[in-house]
């Protein structure tokens, strides 16, 4: 079996490391292979009668479409969707977090702001209220990427421009509107930020002094907004910004790293173009490394709703409160809702490429992506965007699309973003830096510039799961004081702004 992973004792499938021919023999258990098995695709290692559920992580992933004999391949072709009985056990699992003595907690070098918070990063970031105002944005912080004026200001990480294709032809109230707003929110109180330009045009939904009024912003030394039809035009409004911002270059360089407990550290985390790698390395890895910075004080996001389909009572079982738990389980049939209202369904997810790389139903990506949750219990459930206020495990809702996700990550809060992928994901997220987990060692060894850790080593033997987990751990710390990631180093992290849209546009 030392080509076969087989994860838990209850399962009838087992995953195999490598591409396997029909016809090979195994001695544990004694089985030959009836198809050719792709690596990472599934082997039966038992008969399954049609209609039977089929069992991976100890936990149902699909049933059986018809019989499928030990030996054969088990994918997308024989293995189909259903209901599966679950045990939600509110607050079954949920055990108080046993933390490190303050003493003893790990630090970080990270910019402490006026408003308590602290930062991973010290960038000026320009705001767009809606798509109209997006040149303008774009051609300010262009000015200063391509100007050197920056050269004089040395802990100035830069300025951005985060622009997106919304904030008119919406209704101006209700979910949409507010899930929007919200976001600007986060983004402008954000600690990884010294300084803040809002732009908008002038007759768009999202009216800029109305979100500001709503949030309760105000023009600062470190905040300014005004509209392109107010200050007369294109060119005006992008000679004005350039002043604005030259105005805050002094304050904002004036901030300086010191040393932060990790209870500071607010850590998104996130999935993209997975494998069935995924959910055996890099997610438990990460929701491993999740729990040493919970058990030092700090926060961790989990979100991508759609992606714990199948998987969501693994979380209730964690849940502080019934409340809690309850909460969770509305944000699904919410979800179940709108994409019911839009034509659509949850099990369109896996991607082809998650298909390609063995994963076959919803249940079984969100099986493997849930791991990225750790083990510690469950306390708070946050809409998009929210502003997290607890210390601990906490569940953000939000599409599984990633430049959405992290966007509403960033928006509650995170100040770092890690980042798992078995395909290969191209990803970056200023205002946080994001580190890239590999699954597998094959990927990373091709795709080494951009990945940071290698979970793989997991499985080829080189590593332990906690040795894997705490090497995320002291990254994430060494990242966090300034070092920089491949991604960054790339320069990913200028486009992948992009808040969730919830409703018509007219």
């Amino acid at each position: 079996m030392a080509n076969i992973i087989h994860l838990h004792e209850r399962d009838n499938v087992g995953v195999c490391k490598g591409a396997i021919p029909a016809g090979t023999a195994l001695i544990e258990p004694e089985l030959t292979l009836v198809d050719d098995i792709p690596a990472m695709h599934k082997v039966a290692l038992v008969d399954i009668p049609e209609g039977q559920p089929i069992l991976k992580y100890g936990q149902v992933i699909g049933f059986a479409a018809k019989a499928i004999k030990a030996g054969e391949h088990v994918h997308s072709h024989n293995c189909k969707m259903g209901e599966a009985e679950k045990d939600y056990g509110f607050c079954r699992l949920a055990r108080p977090t046993d933390l490190v003595p303050e003493s003893e907690r790990a630090t970080f070098r990270g910019y402490r702001r006026a408003n308590g918070k602290v930062g991973t990063r010290n960038y000026i970031g320009i705001l767009t209220t809606v798509n109209c105002s997006a040149t303008v944005a774009k051609a300010i912080a262009q000015h200063f990427t391509f100007s050197g004026e920056l050269d004089d200001y040395p802990n100035i990480d830069g300025v951005v421009a985060f622009t997106h294709e919304t904030g008119c032809g919406m209704r101006s109230d209700g979910e949409g509107y507010e899930t929007l707003r919200r976001t600007f929110d986060g983004y402008a109180r954000h600690p990884n930020f010294g300084g803040i330009l809002m732009v908008g045009l002038g007759c768009e939904t999202m009216q800029v002094r109305r979100v500001m009024e709503e949030s309760g912003l105000g023009d600062t030394d470190t905040f300014q907004a005004y509209t392109i039809q107010d200050v007369g035009g294109t060119r005006k409004a992008i000679e004005r910004g350039i002043e604005v911002l030259r105005g805050m270059l002094d304050g904002v360089n004036q901030h300086t790293r010191e040393t932060v407990p990790a209870s500071e550290l607010t850590l998104a985390v996130q999935c993209g173009g997975s494998d069935a790698f995924s959910g055996i390395t890099a997610n438990p890895a990460l929701g491993a490394a999740g729990d040493i910075l919970i058990r030092h004080g700090g926060t961790v996001i989990y979100s991508e709703t759609p992606e714990i389909f199948g998987a969501e009572h693994l979380l209730t079982q964690r849940a502080k409160t019934p409340e809690l738990a309850q909460k969770l389980l509305d944000r699904i049939e919410w979800w179940q809702d709108y994409t019911a209202r839009n034509d659509f369904e949850l099990d369109n997810n896996p991607s082809p490429g998650n298909k390609a790389g063995g994963l076959t139903t919803i249940m079984e990506k969100s099986l493997g992506a849930q791991a990225k949750s750790g083990s510690t219990e469950m306390v708070g459930v946050y809409l998009y965007g929210e502003e997290v206020k607890e210390k601990g495990l906490v569940f953000m809702d939000s599409p599984g699309f990633d430049p959405v996700s992290v966007t509403g990550q960033v928006a509650s809060g995170a100040n770092v973003v890690c980042f798992t992928t078995g395909r290969g994901s191209a990803f970056g997220f200023k205002p946080a830096p994001s580190l890239k987990l590999a699954s597998n060692s094959e990927l990373y060894q091709r795709m080494q510039e951009d990945i940071d850790i290698n979970c793989g080593g997991i499985l080829d033997g080189e590593k332990t799961m906690q040795e894997c987990a705490e090497e995320i751990f002291r990254v994430v710390l060494a990242t966090a004081s300034g070092e920089q990631t491949q991604s960054e180093k790339l320069g990913y992290g200028d486009n992948e702004f992009n808040p969730w849209k919830i409703g018509a546009v007219v």
